[in-house]
């Protein structure tokens, strides 16, 4: 059942978001899956006509966290120990849409799946990430509860 996951209000103040043009779409309880768009900015371009690598590593991020964020509505975040990422195409400049899902959300180990599609639905870039689970950050308060 697909339903639109309602985020907390600050959760469009961070500075990624605004630097990644990321919009959260909608979040599917049954599969886990979030979808997101980003609208990919000049500035993320390099010369070869596609966004650079550590930037596409930080869509998949954002993309991955937000499916797990969704799934424990809103109260967790993952804080990832390792990303591996295979970039398929460049990306370039434009809309990017982004598919993020838990695959497993455990209390000590969190891992993710994320991929990257065009708008006309090629698969750009994927992801799979392990992470711990912590509280969700905010700008008062980084999550690592010590």
């Amino acid at each position: 059942m697909t339903q639109r996951y309602i985020h907390p209000e600050d959760a469009d103040t961070s500075p990624h978001t605004t630097l990644l043009g990321s919009e959260f779409v909608s979040y599917d309880a049954e599969t886990q899956t979030a979808t997101m768009h980003f609208t990919v900015r000049p500035e993320m371009i390099t010369h070869r006509g596609g966004v650079q690598g550590g930037l596409v590593a930080g869509y998949l991020d954002d993309v991955m966290g937000y499916a797990y964020v969704a799934s424990t509505n809103g109260e967790m975040a993952p804080l990832n120990l390792e990303i591996s990422m295979s970039l398929i195409r460049l990306i370039p400049e434009g809309p990017l849409i982004g598919k993020g899902r838990v695959v497993k959300g455990g209390r000590k180990v969190v891992i993710l799946e994320g991929e990257l599609f065009s708008e006309d639905g090629k698969l750009m870039a994927r992801a799979t990430s392990t992470a711990l689970p912590t509280s969700r950050p905010s700008s008062t308060n980084t999550g690592l509860d010590a």
